[in-house]
């Protein structure tokens, strides 16, 4: 165990872990940051994704040592303590069924925007292809990030 220190969503922490924990255990177990979803452990699915240094993360196969003295942000740091441009238009097209892939879905679409801010119907499939929805709302997906294109600054 060593000490590594992170920045997550604006503030500064310093953990106790072995440097090749999975970033994702020490978001939810040392920091309480449950947002972050464990689904397969393979990097695959997306359900894990943050941003660290504002590009979309794979958290169950990245140790927390890559992390250290970097800026993450995850599902609960995304709006800054209000409703991200995202998140209110996923609401607004009610995206979520089970709701368990959206917060790597939604940190995965803050992604694309922050590079791409008015994306089209192909960029968008591009950049959210290796993010999977067991109930299928990837049509509802694109259209909330066409939504919030229009009201996302980053």
């Amino acid at each position: 165990m060593v000490a590594i220190t992170l920045t997550v969503n604006g503030v500064s922490r310093t953990v106790q872990a072995s440097p090749d924990t999975p970033l994702l255990w020490v978001l939810r177990e040392e920091l309480g940051l449950t947002g972050t979803k464990y689904s397969c452990g393979e990097g695959e699915c997306g359900s894990c994704t943050v941003h660290v240094d504002g590009v979309a993360t794979r958290t169950c196969v990245t140790p927390v040592s890559r992390a250290a003295g970097k800026k993450v942000t995850t599902i609960e740091g995304l709006g800054n303590g209000k409703l991200h441009a995202l998140q209110q238009a996923w609401i607004e097209d009610q995206v979520p069924q089970c709701g368990f892939c959206q917060p790597g879905m939604l940190m995965q679409a803050a992604a694309l925007l922050a590079g791409n801010p008015n994306p089209s119907d192909a960029d968008i499939d591009r950049a959210m292809q290796a993010n999977l929805c067991r109930c299928g709302t990837y049509l509802r997906v694109r259209r909330a990030i066409r939504r919030a294109a229009g009201e996302v600054t980053q």
